[in-house]
Parts: structure tokens; sequence; C-alpha cells
């Protein structure tokens, strides 16, 4: 199987209020296509690895490796700039803007990413509503959506680009049982039928148990892949 993400001794330090040792040599590989959780204990190191895969965070030793790019060492602004082409975000809140209708939050990363034209990024951003089976509420401002319906605009956000990996930070934490149930439905829709590949962190153990793999985190190392 391709590889789409690869990391190589990925060790990280806190210093204040004294030098600890968060991540432990790291090795990590993830394959394209592959719906993956990482889980394990709050301070176990997980949400910490994730910034850095994430490359939001770039104070650490070791290396990663995006789609056949290593990361380690690039410039802030060309992190910037392979982020938006190459890696769609998920988090427990939305972030969406309240103000904006659902089609305009999901062409916001597209528009920023200019590949494509204004009408080929609307044309884009409706599909991917369709997709999520949200297209009837593309004109409607975002604040008059509920959280469910929110958390699926933020999904086709996430997807507009055509990301390499979508990365979820606690995705369903925010959510009910029902709307946790739909999310999960769409990532392993997203795997299976899209080839998406996904990396959540999450505490829902049944979240983590239906993905395709769990990536158990303790004390800053990995205890089971």
């Amino acid at each position: 199987m391709e590889n789409v993400l690869r990391t190589h001794k990925i060790t990280k330090y806190f210093y204040d209020p004294e030098k600890f040792q968060v991540l432990k040599g790291i090795d990590l590989t993830v394959n394209r296509g592959e719906f993956l959780s990482l889980v394990g204990k709050s301070g176990c190191g997980k949400s910490t690895l994730m910034y850095i895969l994430s490359t939001m965070d770039t104070d650490y030793e070791g290396e990663l490796e995006i789609s056949g790019q290593r990361l380690t060492g690039k410039s802030l602004n060309e992190l910037a700039a392979f982020r938006n082409a190459h890696i769609g975000f998920v988090f427990q809140f939305h972030y969406l803007l309240p103000e904006f209708t659902a089609l305009q939050n999901i062409m916001i990363p597209a528009l920023k990413l200019a590949r494509y034209s204004r009408a080929e990024v609307e044309a884009r951003a409706y599909a991917k509503l369709e997709m999520l089976g949200i297209q009837d509420f593309a004109r409607k401002p975002t604040n008059k959506l509920s959280g469910g319906q929110q958390q699926r605009v933020a999904i086709a956000r996430a997807l507009i680009n055509d990301p390499d990996i979508i990365m979820g930070d606690e995705p369903t934490g925010n959510l009910d049982s029902y709307n946790t149930h739909m999310v999960f439905d769409i990532f392993a829709e997203l795997t299976h039928r899209y080839k998406q590949t996904i990396i959540a962190v999450t505490h829902d153990d049944e979240f983590a148990r239906k993905s395709d793999r769990i990536i158990e985190m303790s004390d800053g190392t990995i205890i089971s892949n």
C-alpha cells in the first residue's frame, strides 16, 4: 500500500515549568485510504503528536513526511501553503463563520488556494454539500444550522481542496450520539468509497473501535497499532 504519512523518531519536549519529554521517538506510518484513530488517556501525548503531524507545531526532533515531501525544517509560510493544499481539518468545534452561508464557509480554503476560478470553487463546494446530504442548506447562514449540520459543513470545508489527509481533533466531542454516528458513517464512507485518509484523535471508544486502525498512546509512546 502507498504511504501517505511517515514519521521517524519524533521527539518533543515541554520546558515550562521544567523540562519534560512528552513524545519519545514516535515512528508511525499511515497508508493512503486508511481511517485511523489516535487514542490514550489525557496527557499521553496524542494531541501533541497530532499538532506535529498537522505541521502546526515545528518545535520537535525527528522527521515528518507527508505525500513524499519532507516537511521538517520548512518555513512557516511553506507549511501554511502545504496545509491548505494537502490537509483538511475537522475540530471538536466547527469554527465556521456564523454570518456566512454554508456554501461560503466551504469555499474559503479553495479561494485561498486559488487553483480554480470562483465559479469552479462554488461548483466544487456545492458538490461537497451534495456528497454530505446538506445541499438544501447551501444558502443558509451557518448560525441557523443544527450542531450536526454545522459539523457536516465543517467536513465539507475540510474536503474542498481534495486533501491527502483529513485530521480530526475530537471531531465528535461536541455532538450527541445520533450525530456522532452520522459523522463516523461519513468518515467511513470517505475512506472506503473515496480512499480518503483520516487520522482522528478521539476519547470515544466506540468511534475508535469501528475505525480501520487504532493507535494507542501512553506516556509519550505508541503502545499498540
